[in-house]
């Protein structure tokens, strides 16, 4: 009887025990990622924290160097200005100006230079005493020039004519080539008649030692006096080899 009773209850107890296990309540996803948010954002809140305070501590602290807090004053001074580069005005250099001396100073006109005056030379004076004829050169000369025409135009003005020119002409190549400054070392003989010594020539004028013409009237006063015309001193001279 009670093994009976016994199987008839027993079913009805698994029946119970089977409902009591489905209608209680198992744990669900939705209630563990719930828990897992307020864990994470509790852990972050904590962690800020923390690190807020270890900043201050390090900040605030003492035992900071030099540098650190040199650089924390630095940090803490950019933070609390206010920019304002905008404001600041554009320099255009910080290199010294050269000084560019006269290339920036404005070209002055140029002074006008007052004109001179010509000056006239000078003629030196001289007397009649000193100085030898001066010569007209003849027309009849003109196929002479420099010191031939003086003492073509010369002759003629003595009293000869051309053919006593002529002789005169080739005398004085042979002693002096014309030439007022020739000078004989040998014997001293000096100008175009080559006369010995040179300054026998001053009778005729104080510039002897360069005037042909002094020279030429001296040579024509010797000639005529010696040997009558420069025809006869060229003969002379042909057959002496001097006159």
């Amino acid at each position: 009887m009670v093994s009976s009773l016994t199987r008839v209850l027993q079913p009805k107890k698994l029946t119970q025990a089977k409902h009591a296990a489905h209608e209680a309540p198992t744990p669900g996803f939705p209630n563990v990622l719930r828990h897992r948010v307020f864990a994470s954002i509790a852990a972050t809140v904590v962690a800020f924290t923390s690190a807020t305070t270890a900043g201050a501590a390090i900040t605030n602290t003492d035992d900071r160097s030099e540098s650190e807090r040199l650089a924390s004053d630095i940090v803490a001074e950019a933070a609390a200005a206010d920019p304002q580069w905008q404001e600041v005005p554009v320099m255009e250099t910080i290199l010294p100006v050269k000084n560019q001396g006269t290339k920036d100073v404005e070209k002055s006109e140029a002074a006008e230079m007052p004109e001179e005056e010509p000056v006239e030379p000078v003629e030196e004076e001289t007397s009649e005493a000193s100085s030898g004829p001066s010569v007209d050169i003849a027309a009849d000369c003109s196929e002479y020039s420099g010191n031939k025409a003086v003492g073509c135009t010369m002759t003629l003005d003595a009293g000869w004519g051309l053919d006593e020119f002529a002789c005169l002409e080739s005398l004085w190549d042979r002693e002096s080539g014309w030439n007022e400054q020739a000078y004989n070392e040998g014997s001293g003989a000096y100008g175009i008649p080559q006369a010995l010594p040179g300054d026998k020539m001053a009778a005729n004028g104080d510039d002897w030692e360069t005037n042909p013409a002094t020279q030429i009237s001296w040579g024509l006063d010797y000639i005529e006096g010696r040997y009558g015309s420069p025809c006869g001193a060229w003969s002379h001279s042909e057959s002496n080899g001097w006159y």
